[in-house]
């Protein structure tokens, strides 16, 4: 579990793309306490580091992972988004990151306004239907508050400290990022027995506890 509050921009060394797709990543900061087995989110998708040295950590990236997030086109060089797991007991920052992306958005645009940043993202209408206004999203591990919905996905904006740690300002139009959607969503739909947000409604929710 992770809480989307982004601790460092790696580096990617290497990425292998046949075989067991080892990922290979320079990095400091999460490499503290981190041993092998341990959970670093990269770009939102939790991956288990297999060896670490000094200067980075190696993780294997299953075929079905490279196929649902971008890293399936990362290359050497490329900045990426790293945080370690939660521990009981810390701060909870930003909200329930699983590290399973739900799929890929593309960047529309990136603008400046005022100190903050607005950046709108296209995504695929079947996870878009779990994004609400002022809710949360995962765009690339980096937990962020969803300012504006668009008949083809969302806004978030960015304050300048965000603006600083994650890799999100830097990329262009038309660039992958990882969304993973408020998990809350989809719990509440699959418990409620809805299939569409239309079928979720007061009444219900009273009748299945949850309000």
């Amino acid at each position: 579990m992770f809480t989307g509050i982004v601790e460092e921009i790696g580096t990617v060394e290497r990425v292998d793309q046949t075989g067991r797709a080892p990922l290979i990543v320079r990095c400091g900061t999460v490499l503290e306490g981190t041993r092998v087995g341990h959970s670093i989110a990269v770009n939102g998708v939790c991956l288990t580091v297999a060896e670490l040295d000094q200067r980075g950590f190696r993780a294997d990236v299953q075929p079905v992972t490279l196929q649902r997030s971008n890293l399936g086109i990362l290359r050497g060089g490329d900045p990426v988004n790293l945080e370690r797991s939660v521990a009981a007991g810390q701060p909870m920052g930003g909200h329930f990151v699983q590290g399973h992306v739900d799929g890929v958005g593309r960047v529309v645009d990136v603008n400046g306004e005022g100190p903050s940043i607005v950046a709108r993202i296209a995504a695929p209408a079947e996870f878009v239907r779990y994004v609400v206004e002022r809710g949360f999203v995962a765009i690339d591990g980096a937990s962020l508050t969803v300012m504006r919905l668009w008949p083809d996905g969302f806004s978030v904006s960015l304050v300048y400290h965000t603006q600083q740690t994650i890799t999100l300002p830097a990329k262009r139009p038309g660039a992958s990022v990882n969304i993973e959607v408020d998990v809350l969503g989809k719990y509440v739909e699959r418990l409620v027995g809805g299939s569409t947000p239309q079928g979720v409604t007061f009444d219900l929710l009273s009748r299945s506890g949850f309000l």
